[in-house]
């Protein structure tokens, strides 16, 4: 079971330091950042940039040793019934867009993205990086 709570800014350095040892990115201070603690250890983080009027759900981390035991699917069930419209926009990795899908974001085409997130998924496939766009679209999430 994970324990959910919105980041307190205090703890920005653990997960700054979590990102560093398996992600690319690094969070920032002005992003929307939730985080799931199992047994009071940190392990899984969801963060979401604004761009314009949108929310982009960005750097979702699930740590390794925590992979495969729910944790994701935890933590965005809970954005799904707490915080996630359909001003919120992701970009999945082609392998994780069934994951997405069932957390009720659905495909859309780049050509039907807002201006920057169009602009910001342009820039990201051209430099090879195999992503799919998606938006949440709450009449769409599956009844559990």
């Amino acid at each position: 079971m994970l324990d959910i709570e919105l980041l307190d800014p205090i703890k920005l350095p653990l997960v700054t330091r979590l990102y560093k040892q398996y992600y690319p990115s690094k969070p920032k201070r002005d992003e929307l950042i939730y985080v799931g603690y199992h047994q009071k250890q940190l392990c899984a983080v969801v963060r979401f940039r604004t761009i314009e009027r949108y929310r982009f759900l960005t750097g979702m981390l699930v740590s390794p040793q925590h992979q495969g035991k729910g944790f994701g699917h935890q933590l965005l069930k809970y954005c799904e019934h707490n915080i996630l419209t359909q001003a919120d926009y992701c970009f999945a990795y082609e392998h994780l867009e069934a994951f997405y899908r069932t957390h009720g974001f659905k495909t859309v085409i780049a050509d039907d993205l807002p201006g920057a997130l169009k602009g910001l998924y342009l820039r990201y496939t051209s430099s090879g990086k195999k992503l799919v766009a998606m938006q949440f679209s709450p009449l769409d999430v599956p009844v559990d």
